[in-house]
């Protein structure tokens, strides 16, 4: 007698803080995944708002749904605590917000259940979606792989928290999502910070395919930088303790990328003033290498520009009086690329691919 194996159980975690704009749509790009050995486990982390009663109908529809309610306490206790009554072979985390195109769990449990237990994390490749889940033309392209810990610490290549596929047994050594950087009101860098515990003792496979929908909201992307900035503060002087034999360049080089960084989600939401905060604090912690940045110059000429340009106005035209009446000036166009547009972005994909492995490959021989 022929028994059919059910594939592994994949414990999909979700932590939901006022998400009802969204935590729909996140759902159902979740359950129409075209791998269906899935539980997928919502934790209310204390909203305010509905996101618990839709979260309450989905399960009411498909019973692999299923609500957990807490106090808020922060988005690593929420996924802990998910990882706590999770009870797959794997786990995929995904905010509350984003999507996962229909294939992503699918093309990562084949990746990650055919590669030996050293390998313990599986990424996908990630686009920047907007409010009506259309790509804006941002990604994040990766195919670092293996021994990652060093390039991952000069930088976050996965990008977000809804990226990857993990083996649970990896969180019985490592550990789950740190909640000290909320304690410290640093939060932000919770996934990086897990990531590379995780680089420390396990090695990390690719799908280089784009099946993550990171979402990103004109409307509420001012963020709360300084405590971005903090949070990797905090995690970045955590591993220069436990790692004092890698070089101080290094740790300099992950924290001017890093402000480079917050200077772009800066020019984004037209913070001039911040843009160039920021750039000033990249160059101040490393002098060298954001000079060979072209968006050192372009963002900084671009506030700079911005900012005179509205002085004058003030000024000359007495436009100061009237300013804040007025729409804003430098609203950003919104750009609604399709993601079949995505393969004609190929020389931007392929020219950030070469310097990432470039960049990985120097790093494993230091």
């Amino acid at each position: 007698m022929n028994i059919r194996h059910l594939p592994p159980l994949v414990s999909v975690i979700i932590p939901a803080y006022n998400a009802e704009a969204f935590i729909e749509r996140t759902l159902i790009s979740v359950l129409d995944q075209t791998y269906a050995n899935l539980e997928v486990i919502v934790v209310d982390d204390g909203s305010r708002d509905r996101t618990a009663a839709i979260v309450k109908d989905f399960a009411a529809r498909d019973e692999r749904v299923i609500l957990l309610q807490q106090k808020n306490a922060g988005v690593a206790a929420a996924r802990n605590l998910a990882i706590a009554h999770a009870q797959g072979e794997f786990i995929a985390p995904i905010d509350a917000d984003d999507i996962w195109y229909p294939e992503n769990i699918a093309k990562q449990v084949q990746l990650l259940a055919k590669a030996d237990s050293s390998v313990g994390l599986a990424y996908s490749w990630s686009i920047d979606i907007n409010e009506n889940n259309l790509p804006t033309g941002n990604f994040r392209a990766s195919q670092i792989a293996g021994n990652v810990f060093k390039t991952l610490l000069c930088h976050n290549f996965i990008g977000n928290s809804s990226a990857t596929l993990i083996r649970k047994n990896c969180f019985d050594k490592v550990g789950g999502y740190s909640t000290e950087l909320k304690a410290k009101n640093a939060q932000g860098c919770e996934d990086w910070d897990l990531y590379l515990r995780l680089a420390e003792l396990y090695q990390f496979c690719v799908v280089p395919e784009f099946l993550i929908g990171y979402r990103k909201i004109q409307g509420s992307m001012s963020g709360n930088y300084s405590g971005m900035a903090k949070s990797h503060s905090l995690m970045l002087e955590d591993f220069r303790i436990k790692h004092p034999e890698i070089s101080g360049t290094l740790y300099r080089l992950s924290s001017s990328s890093f402000y480079m960084y917050l200077a772009r989600q800066s020019s984004n939401v037209g913070k001039q003033g911040k843009t160039l905060y920021w750039l000033y604090k990249a160059i101040k912690v490393d002098s060298f290498t954001p000079i060979f940045r072209y968006g050192l110059y372009t963002m900084g000429i671009k506030s700079i520009l911005k900012i005179a340009s509205k002085k004058v106005r003030e000024i000359w035209l007495s436009e100061k009086v009237y300013y804040s009446e007025l729409p804003k000036q430098n609203k950003i166009k919104e750009r609604r690329t399709k993601l079949t547009d995505l393969p004609k972005k190929q020389l931007s994909i392929q020219f950030k691919l070469l310097v990432g492995n470039s960049l990985h490959r120097l790093l494993l021989m230091l």
